[in-house]
C-alpha cells in the first residue's frame, strides 16, 4: 500500500464514520449509548478474533504485557473522546456538531508541538482553513449557553489527537489486526464499566430482539470490524498529519447525509449558503494537506512490517 492507496483507504473509513449516525439509527431506542459501544466494539473484537485467530495469536505472542498496556492506553483516550463527544453534542444541532468535530484539525498543530514533533507549512495552512470553514458555518449559531458544550468538545478534540498520534506510531510497529482487536475488546471492557453505573442489569436491559441483534452486528461489522481495521492498515503508510486532516471530510459526508436521509431516521440537515461556504473551506483545506507539493520517496515513512 503506498500513500496514494492509504489516503484512499482514509476517505473510506471517513465516510463509514459519517454514516455512524444512519447505522446507529437502526438501533432500536431502548439501547443506552454506552450499551451500543459495548455490545459493538465487543461483537467486532469477536469477529476479529474468529476471523484472523493464528495471526493475533502470533503478533500477540511477540511482546504481549507491552501490546496489552499500548492498547489499553489507546482504547482509554478512545473512549475519553467518544465520551466527550457525545456529551458535548447536546447542546448543537446535528450541523453544528459535526463542523464542530473538525477542530480536531486545529487542534492539531498544537498538540504536535506540544509532543516536539516538526509541523509542515502545508499543515498549518490546512488547519487554518478548516478552521475558517467552521467559523464561517457556526458564527450566529452559538450562544452563551453553548459555551460549556463547545468546552467540552474541544478537550475531546485534544484526546483524540493524541490518539491519532500513538495510533499512528504504533500502527509502524505491530499488527494493525491485532492493534483494532485489543482495542475492541477493551473499549468493550471499559464501556460495559461505564454502563454499569448507568443501568445495573447491563444486557438484561436491552429486548434481545432480531432487529435489535440484527441492527448491531451490522454496526460492529461496517464501523468497528472493518472501518477501524482498514483504518489502521492505513495509518501504516500515512502521517498523524495527514489522516486528521483527511477526516474532517467526515462533516462534508454528514451534512451531506443529513440532508438526504429521510427525517425518520435522523435529524434533517439544513444545507444553508454559510453551510456550502464552510464545507468548501473544509475541502480545500484537507486538499492542501493531501496534495504533495514536493518530491517525495515512498521510504520516508518508517514501516516494520
Amino acid at each position: 500500500m503506498n500513500r496514494f492507496q492509504a489516503n484512499l483507504c482514509l476517505l473510506l473509513v471517513t465516510f463509514c464514520w459519517s454514516a455512524e449516525v444512519i447505522m446507529a439509527a437502526c438501533v432500536p431506542g431502548d439501547v443506552v449509548p454506552f450499551a451500543m459501544t459495548c455490545v459493538t466494539s465487543l461483537i467486532g473484537g469477536g469477529f476479529l478474533w474468529f476471523l484472523f485467530s493464528k495471526r493475533i495469536k502470533k503478533g500477540f505472542s511477540a511482546q504481549s504485557k507491552k501490546l496489552i498496556l499500548l492498547c489499553f492506553g489507546l482504547s482509554g483516550l478512545n473512549c475519553g473522546y467518544n465520551v466527550l463527544f457525545k456529551i458535548g453534542w447536546k447542546y448543537f444541532d446535528v450541523s453544528s456538531g459535526a463542523f464542530l468535530i473538525c477542530l480536531t484539525s486545529v487542534v492539531l498543530p498544537f498538540v504536535l508541538i506540544a509532543r516536539k514533533e516538526t509541523v509542515e507549512k502545508k499543515t498549518w495552512i490546512s488547519s487554518g482553513l478548516i478552521f475558517c470553514g467552521i467559523l464561517f458555518a457556526i458564527t450566529g449559531l452559538i450562544g452563551r449557553g453553548q459555551i460549556p458544550g463547545f468546552i467540552i468538545i474541544i478537550i475531546g478534540c485534544t484526546l483524540r489527537v493524541l490518539f491519532i498520534c500513538l495510533l499512528n506510531k504504533y500502527a509502524k510497529e505491530y499488527d494493525p489486526v491485532v492493534i483494532s482487536t485489543l482495542i475492541s475488546l477493551f473499549v468493550g471492557i471499559i464501556s460495559f464499566g461505564i454502563w454499569f453505573g448507568i443501568q445495573h442489569n447491563t444486557f438484561g436491559a436491552i429486548q434481545w430482539t432480531g432487529i435489535t441483534i440484527a441492527s448491531l452486528a451490522i454496526y460492529a461489522y461496517f464501523i468497528i470490524t472493518f472501518a477501524q481495521t482498514v483504518n489502521i492498515f492505513a495509518q501504516k503508510r500515512t502521517t498523524a498529519a495527514n489522516a486528521t486532516i483527511i477526516y474532517s471530510l467526515q462533516v462534508v459526508f454528514s451534512v451531506v447525509l443529513g440532508a438526504i436521509v429521510p427525517a425518520t431516521l435522523i435529524d434533517p440537515v439544513d444545507i444553508t449558503p454559510k453551510v456550502i461556504i464552510g464545507l468548501v473551506l473544509i475541502v480545500v483545506g484537507t486538499m492542501v494537506e493531501v496534495l504533495v507539493f514536493r518530491k517525495r520517496q515512498e521510504g520516508n515513512i518508517p514501516v516494520s512490517e
